[in-house]
């Protein structure tokens, strides 16, 4: 009797000390949520009298380990696509064993995740739009759906004092947009977020810029001052960056760019004018501020560009921020402008927003279309272009300028562009109708994050060893001008068809070890203080027999994946040296990493108006001369 009543009193106590810890857990808890957003005083959702804030995380089931084979298997299910729909996939099948066995590369997990519910979506819709053509009494012509401009005339409210403007087709490299304001209201504080699409079951939509504008400072500091920030429901809120900077923080470069203008938080000088009976007098330095680009009851105009690395804020003309983006948040995940708080808005303008071709108002339409590939003939050379969906117009360029070129035309030399799936249902509606006409398109099962290129550098060389049989096999960027001839009358020169790496040869580079830096590898991703020699990737070109080692060894889950595509490549060619492969490296100096120069074989970071002025001046002179300003 006394056992078992001493049993029941350690029971009891037992289960007093885990509901008692049960009680106390949640209090705990909260307190951590509120001191976490206590100290980051960010918190973009929490528009006024609006929204509610993010939904609290939860790492754990984010955490759980889920079967790549289970969350593949919807991608590479047989669809019922015509011949010529089918050709859009043609290394589509061919990367599964990648995506299921190799998620390696940082967000891959998510990329093929997000692909899978894209993918189902897009399908669905074309599967509509096959029944609405074979029913007469639907009408089957669609709106246009990315538009290239939009203005405050289409924005929604998001409540008494703010806006919400939708961008249909995200933004790309040039975009921007323009609000014109006046701070107003008790304290003049007020918000900008660029945000993206939720995912399904995910309440809030990731912040892909938060931009805060706090004109009497906050629990840091008693000054104005702007806090940039992202937030995600997986990693909530990102490390803040302030402007004007911290006193122990030095300032970084984005697209050349300061993260924070020197000058904001400065104290400058001003002058005033002291009036007498006869004249006026200007008085240098009598009154003196400390200089911030908003100011309570005074118009501004502030405009957010996209730059290759980041977003640039200018105000009034002059650059104020820049914001670096951050891994998976990348401005074509952009999907609406909110913009909330003490401000009253004149006037909101996205402009140079990504916009399709319509084809049906293309005059020269046959001669844009991919020439068919020859049968049982070996090409001279094959060119896998890296294009993101929404990239459209530099698609378009690409087709009128050097693809026109004699030898692709011929179809001595091949190009298709490899674009992975939007999370944006629209871009990638656009994006199939674009493949089905222009035939030049293939398609990755994955959501198009910069981590994940690598992946389409094996797929460039599946497609050009074993979709076609070619000589060489070359990887290019849809802003990199190719003067195909030159490249073409290379390869003869060097006079080798095997253990070839032809491009700008960096043959002693390092590591970057600093986290701030867009291609920061870690000593776990690769230990060794230099890099193998390596070709930069806005061209190079490899010959067959490496191509097709690359793709064989993929085939086999054998291929070691690092995130940097172009070192990637360097990297698979040593261990291909190490094993007996005889390697030539041949450098081309013309090859030019950055802009243009008199006499180049590839330009890179060409906008869409410079390819075309770049292909007239070849058509003209017959020289390769750089279009100046």
């Amino acid at each position: 009797m006394k056992k078992w009543y001493g049993g029941v009193l350690t029971t009891s106590l037992l289960m007093f000390l885990v509901l008692g810890y049960c009680v106390m857990r949640k209090p705990v808890k909260e307190s951590y949520v509120t001191s976490s957003l206590y100290f980051n005083m960010t918190n973009p959702l929490e528009w006024i009298n609006a929204m509610a804030p993010p939904a609290a995380h939860h790492p754990e089931k984010i955490n759980q380990v889920i079967p790549a084979e289970i969350v593949v298997s919807d991608l590479f299910i047989k669809r019922n696509l015509s011949a010529q729909e089918q050709q859009s996939l043609s290394t589509w099948y061919q990367l599964k064993r990648l995506t299921t066995h190799d998620l390696v590369l940082p967000n891959a997990i998510e990329a093929v995740k997000e692909a899978t519910v894209a993918w189902n979506n897009l399908m669905s819709a074309v599967e509509r739009d096959k029944l609405d053509t074979n029913d007469s009494s639907i009408k089957t012509g669609k709106q246009k759906q990315c538009p290239h401009f939009l203005s405050k005339t289409n924005a929604t409210e998001l409540d008494a004092s703010g806006f919400k403007l939708r961008l249909p087709c995200g933004l790309n490299q040039g975009s921007s947009i323009t609000i014109i304001g006046i701070p107003n209201g008790l304290l003049g504080n007020f918000r900008i977020d660029l945000t993206g699409e939720p995912l399904p079951g995910e309440p809030d939509p990731p912040v892909i810029l938060h931009y805060n504008v706090r004109l009497h400072g906050d629990k840091i500091t008693e000054d104005p001052v702007i806090v940039q920030n992202t937030w995600t429901i997986a990693h909530d809120w990102g490390e803040e960056e302030r402007c004007p900077l911290p006193s122990d923080e030095k300032s970084k470069k984005v697209d050349e760019l300061d993260q924070c203008n020197g000058m904001v938080g400065n104290v400058m000088s001003t002058r005033h004018v002291i009036a007498t009976n006869k004249s006026s007098m200007v008085q240098d330095g009598a009154k003196s501020r400390k200089y911030f680009p908003f100011k309570q009851g005074y118009l501004s105009v502030a405009t957010l560009r996209v730059g290759s690395e980041g977003i640039q804020m200018t105000v009034d003309g002059r650059h104020i921020t820049s914001f670096a983006f951050r891994e998976t948040l990348e401005p074509w995940l952009i999907s609406e402008v909110r913009i909330s708080g003490d401000i009253k808005l004149i006037s909101v303008v996205a402009s140079g927003l990504p916009t399709s071709e319509d084809s049906e108002h293309i005059s020269d339409l046959e001669a844009l279309k991919a020439a068919p590939l020859p049968p049982r003939k070996r090409l001279d050379l094959f060119i896998g272009v890296f294009s993101t969906a929404n990239n459209f117009k530099r698609r378009m360029a690409v087709r009128r300028t050097w693809m026109q070129y004699d030898a692709v035309r011929s179809g001595q030399v091949a190009v298709r562009f490899f674009v992975g799936l939007h999370k944006n249902q629209m871009v990638n509606e656009e994006l199939w109708n674009e493949a089905r006409t222009y035939r030049d398109i293939q398609l990755m099962p994955f959501v198009d994050y910069y981590s994940l290129i690598t992946w389409k550098t094996i797929a460039i060389c599946v497609f050009g060893t074993e979709v076609v049989s070619a000589k060489f096999v070359m990887k290019t960027d849809d802003d990199a001008f190719v003067r195909v001839d030159e490249i073409l009358s290379s390869m003869e020169r060097v006079n080798t068809t095997r253990g070839l790496l032809y491009g700008l040869i960096n043959a002693d580079s390092q590591p970057h070890r600093s986290p701030d830096s867009k291609w920061f590898i870690s000593p776990e991703e690769w230990s060794e203080e230099t890099y193998p020699p390596w070709a930069h990737g806005p061209g190079y070109v490899v010959s067959s027999d490496i191509a097709k080692t690359i793709s064989s060894k993929q085939r086999k889950g054998r291929l070691k994946m690092f995130k940097l595509e172009d070192v990637a490549m360097g990297i698979w060619i040593s261990e291909m040296k190490k094993k007996g492969l005889e390697v030539k490296y041949e450098k081309e100096e013309r090859i030019f990493n950055e802009g243009c120069r008199d006499g180049y074989v590839i330009a890179h970071y060409q906008s869409p108006r410079e390819m075309l002025c770049l292909w007239q001046k070849i058509e003209e002179s017959k020289r390769a001369l750089c279009c100046g300003d």
